[in-house]
Formats: C-alpha cells, structure tokens, sequence
C-alpha cells in the first residue's frame, strides 16, 4: 500500500479539529462555564542557549581524567562454552588481587584487608564476612549473551569496588572498573548506575557507565549530583535519566535495581 503524503492528510485533520472545537462549543453553550476550558496562565518564554567566549581558542589537550575506562584481560579463567555464570567470583577476585599487589598484598597496600577477608569466602560470594557481594547477570553488552556484575568490599574503609566482566573470544575480560564509597548500584538497559554520597545535605552523586561498542568497554556518560528528595528528605530519587532504556531481555536472574549495601 502507498504511503499517505502528509499534506493529503491535513485537511481531513483539520476538518476533524474544527468539528470538535464545534462541538465543544456547543456544550459549553448548553451547560454554561462547567467544564469549559480555562487558561493555565502566562507561559514563560523559551530561551535558547548562551555562548560565553566564542573567540576562545580551541583546547589542545584532553581535558582532566574523566574515568574513560579501560578493558582488562582477566588471565587463567575460562568456563565451559565462555558461560559466565560458570566463573568463581571469589576467583575473579583473587585474581584481580595477583594482578595489583601494591594495592592489595604489599605491606603499605591500602586494601589489605579485603586480601585478609577472602578466608571467609569458603561458602562463596555473598555469604557470611565475605567482602566479594552477591554477583549479579544481565546482558550488558548487547550480544545476546549475559556478563558479570560484581563487587567486592574495599577493606579497611568503607568503599566498594564494582566491576563488569564480559567473555570475549574465550577470554575473559573485565570492561568496566570503579572504587567510590556506594550507596546503590542499579542495572538498566546498557548502563551501570552508582550512586554514592555527598558532603551536601539531601544530595547525592550519581555516575551512569555505559556499554559503547566502538570502544568495546563501558564509558563514564553521565556524572550529576541530584537531590534526593527536598521536603521528603531521606527519599532516594531513583528516576533513570531518558537515555536510559530498560533491557526487555534482561536476564530474569537479575533485578532491575540492584542495591549494594555498606555493610
């Protein structure tokens, strides 16, 4: 079937338009004011945005470390099929920590006790002391298949380290890193969501990663500080920014809001 142009279309729109405007006038004539339209009042005038120094000569270095990310083979771990739920999170761990001794195993390493702590992860991740937290499924990446959330207590402190890890090619690699004291992770669509606290008073950060598959690794988009909830003060403010679409093929082993705790 031909597709409609829209100039054939707007006169019948508009014949419809004013048989309804007729019709409306008509009851309001009928029953009086009730019911009749009413004006909601001045409307304030747009204004576009303002261009400060238009003379001002371009940049010619990158600006200041805005955590640009970077992808990290995790060697020595595979699983069967690259099934990521097959991979020992307690594993990844211990690995990332043989990677970075200066900040885990060292004598001056800052995050000493986290290495201490992984003797209470017999039972795995998420249960008793362990500092590795329950990991979390959803496919982040846009290839059909599910990746790894995880996090783990930086110890002595009171941060936690979140990390996104992906199977690619049979290796794994991990493509997403961040360390900030975290009051809340949340998973929607492509994205990675941490919010964290602020010095100011019914405030909170919040930092959005995500996925970019030029760059095959999870990028920092989004970093704002929202109130969290004015006269209701204590209420998290949890609405996801608009370029933040829930996944409908979220993995169901996953919720759409993942809290990590401080304890």
């Amino acid at each position: 079937m031909p597709r409609t142009s829209p100039a054939r279309t707007r006169p019948a729109r508009t014949a419809l338009a004013v048989a309804l405007l007729t019709a409306t006038a008509a009851v309001t004539a009928a029953c009086g004011d009730t019911g009749g339209l009413r004006g909601a009042g001045a409307t304030p005038t747009a204004t576009s945005p303002a261009k400060l120094w238009p003379h001002l000569s371009p940049a010619t270095s990158p600006a200041w470390n805005y955590d640009d990310g970077e992808s990290e083979l995790v060697r020595d771990i595979t699983a069967p099929g690259d099934d990521i739920h097959k991979v020992d999170p307690v594993a990844v761990v211990r690995e990332e920590i043989r990677r970075h001794p200066d900040d885990y195993t060292r004598a001056s390493a800052p995050y000493a006790g986290t290495t201490r702590r992984l003797a209470d992860c017999a039972e795995g991740a998420g249960h008793g002391k362990c500092p590795v937290l329950k990991p979390y499924y959803r496919d982040l990446t846009g290839d059909g298949r599910d990746d790894l959330t995880l996090g783990f207590r930086l110890l002595p402190g009171n941060q936690t380290a979140v990390r996104v890890y992906t199977f690619e090619s049979g290796r794994l690699v991990q493509v997403m890193s961040n360390d900030d004291a975290v009051s809340g992770v949340e998973l929607a669509g492509r994205s990675v969501i941490i919010h964290s606290p602020s010095d100011i008073a019914d405030y909170e950060y919040r930092f959005q990663w995500t996925w970019d598959p030029d760059q095959r690794l999870m990028l920092l988009t989004h970093d704002e500080m929202l109130r969290m909830g004015g006269a209701k003060a204590g209420k998290r403010d949890r609405r996801v920014p608009p370029s933040v679409t829930p996944s409908p093929s979220a993995s169901p082993m996953v919720s759409p809001s993942v809290s990590v705790g401080a304890g």
